[in-house]
């Protein structure tokens, strides 16, 4: 059995309706018994409970089109801590969280996230010396120039 992706796609915007989410991931395991990976985010992150219920609601939907007897798994989840911010609707919420950036032109940027607009993010970028930290101004960098965005997990 094979999934339609963009097929799959209409489902879960139909299973997340009106809820503030919307999509970061979509893949589905080429194997003997496929594995639907749903990831999701809002701007307040992804709560469990919705998580259950657009599960339900888009299984309920695959069972529909493809017949109660389809084998497949199903995961509805959040992107991971460690997971890079992939949608530029993800930023917003860490603002003021530290940001490690690589940009196309291959220099990182890692420091504090001050702004996020559609077009991009304004990051205060800290440079370690030796034994002193030093701030340096705030600076844009559009999202086209962002290869990779992860937010700086620390456990001080």
């Amino acid at each position: 059995m094979s999934f339609d992706r963009t097929l799959l796609l209409e489902m879960l915007r139909d299973a997340i309706g009106d809820q503030e989410l919307f999509i970061v991931g979509l893949t589905v395991s080429d194997s003997v018994m496929p594995k639907v990976t749903v990831t999701l985010d809002g701007p307040e992150g992804l709560a469990i409970q919705a998580c259950a219920t657009i599960s339900r609601r888009l299984a309920r939907r695959i069972d529909e089109h493809y017949g109660e007897d389809s084998a497949y798994s199903l995961e509805v989840t959040s992107p991971g801590a460690d997971q890079p911010l992939t949608d530029p609707r993800q930023y917003p919420r860490h603002i003021g969280r530290s940001l490690a950036l690589k940009l196309a032109d291959g220099t990182e940027k890692t420091g504090t996230l001050l702004a996020a607009t559609p077009e991009g993010v304004e990051i205060e970028e800290v440079i370690k010396q030796k034994t002193k930290k030093t701030t340096l101004p705030a600076a844009f960098y559009p999202f086209g120039d962002i290869q990779e965005a992860k937010v700086v997990i620390s456990f001080k």
